[in-house]
C-alpha cells in the first residue's frame, strides 16, 4: 500500500504525521445504472457526455437484461461502506465515518467530497475499491477529489491509499477463494486446472508512461498462485472496450481458446482485479466467458467476489488505518480472522 497526501490546506501537516481530529473514509467506487432508464445516463457520462449509439444502446441492454436488468454494484458498494464503518470502529466507537462516492453515477465522488469539507470534517482517508494502481484509473480518482476541494484555507485534509494489491489478508483471501474451488472440480487432479487471473483491460498506451498497473496484476497473481499452491496459472485482461485503440492483452476469451486448443478441461477465473459484482462479473464472466468455454467443450468456474465479506472490508481497515498514521482511531487495528482454507 503506498499512502500519499494531498491537499492539506489547514496546515503544512507533513505525510508522515497522522492524521487529527474527526475522520472519514471517501470510499470510491466505478458507480453502475441502478435501473433500465440509468443505462443511458450512465454511460454518456462515462463517454464524456457522448451518448452511445443506438446499436451499443441495444447491446448494453441486452447485456443487463442478462443479469436481470440492473447491476448489484451500487448496493453491494453501500453494505462494503457500512461493513468498513464496522471494522474501523474498534473498541471505540464513532470515530469514523464512510461516505460513498461514484466516478459516473450518483453519488458522485465531487458530491461526497464537497460534503465532508461542509460538515467540518477534518480528515479523510480515500480510498477505491479497486486493488491496482494505474494512472487511467485509481490516478483520475485522486484528481477528481482533489480538484472537489472548495478553494480557500479549508480545515479538511485528504491522503489516499493509491493500491493495496499485495496487502497480505488479499492475498490470503483471495488464495482460500481459489482452493476453494479447484477443490469443487469434478473428473481430473485439480493441479489440470488453469487458473486465470483478471482484471479490467485499461488502453495499453499506458505501458509507454512505466505505468505499474499491467506489474501489479501479474504481482497479484503470483503471490495468490504461491500461497494457493498453484502450478498451472496465467494472467488476462477483460470487458476490453472498442474505443479504436489497443487495450492490454491478452483478452480473457482469447485464453478461453487457446486453453481449449492446448487441451485443458477446466478453467477457473479469479477476477482479482475486482471488489463486487457487477456487469464485468455477471455478464462478462458468467454469461459471455462461460459460455464460449461450454461451446468448446470446456468447464469454466470462477472464485466469488469480495463484495462486503467482513474479511474483506478487515484488510481495508487496516489500509485506511495505515494511511492515516500510528494513532488512528479504533485502539488496535480490527484484524480480518484468517481466511479458511479449501
Amino acid at each position: 500500500m503506498t499512502p500519499i497526501a494531498t491537499s492539506e490546506r489547514a496546515d503544512d501537516t507533513h505525510l508522515d504525521a497522522p492524521l487529527a481530529g474527526p475522520r472519514a473514509v471517501l470510499l470510491m467506487a466505478y458507480g453502475s445504472p441502478r435501473s433500465r432508464a440509468e443505462i443511458l445516463p450512465y454511460y454518456t457520462h462515462m463517454r464524456g457526455g457522448r451518448p452511445p449509439s443506438p446499436e451499443a444502446m441495444a447491446e448494453l441492454e441486452r447485456r443487463y437484461d442478462a443479469i436481470g436488468g440492473s447491476s448489484p454494484l451500487q448496493e453491494i458498494t453501500r453494505a462494503q461502506a457500512r461493513a468498513l464503518e464496522v471494522a474501523l470502529q474498534g473498541r471505540r466507537h464513532g470515530d469514523w465515518r464512510v461516505v460513498v462516492g461514484m466516478k459516473h453515477s450518483p453519488p458522485f465522488l465531487e458530491d461526497a467530497v464537497r460534503q465532508l469539507a461542509s460538515e467540518g470534517v477534518a480528515a479523510a482517508v480515500g480510498l477505491v475499491l479497486a486493488p491496482h494502481y494505474s494512472r487511467l484509473s485509481i490516478g483520475e480518482y485522486v484528481d477528481r477529489a482533489q480538484a472537489a476541494l472548495p478553494a480557500g484555507r479549508e480545515v479538511l485534509q485528504l491522503r489516499f491509499v493509491t493500491d493495496w494489491h499485495l496487502d497480505p489478508g488479499y492475498i490470503s483471501w483471495l488464495a482460500a477463494r481459489v482452493r476453494e474451488q479447484v477443490a469443487q472440480l469434478p473428473g481430473p487432479p485439480a493441479a489440470e486446472a488453469l487458473i486465470i487471473f483478471t482484471a479490467h483491460s485499461l488502453p495499453a498506451r499506458l505501458k509507454e508512461t512505466g505505468d505499474p498497473y499491467p506489474d501489479q496484476l501479474a504481482e497479484t497473481a503470483a503471490a495468490v498462485a504461491r500461497e494457493a499452491g498453484l502450478s498451472n496459472w496465467t494472467t488476462a485482461w477483460q470487458s476490453v472496450a472498442q474505443t479504436g485503440e489497443p487495450w492490454l492483452g491478452p483478452e480473457l476469451l482469447d485464453v478461453v481458446r487457446q486453453a481449449a486448443r492446448a487441451g485443458s478441461t477446466d478453467l477457473v477465473v479469479c477476477a482479482c482485479g475486482f471488489t463486487a459484482d457487477h456487469l464485468e462479473i455477471l455478464y462478462d464472466l458468467d454469461v459471455e466467458a462461460d459460455g464460449l468455454a461450454r461451446s468448446l467443450g470446456v468447464a469454466f468456474t470462477r472464485t466469488r467476489s469480495l463484495n462486503d465479506d467482513p474479511r474483506f472490508l478487515g484488510v481495508l481497515a487496516g489500509e485506511v488505518r495505515g494511511a492515516a498514521g500510528k494513532d488512528a482511531p479504533g485502539d488496535a487495528p480490527t484484524a480480518a480472522p484468517p481466511a479458511p482454507r479449501a
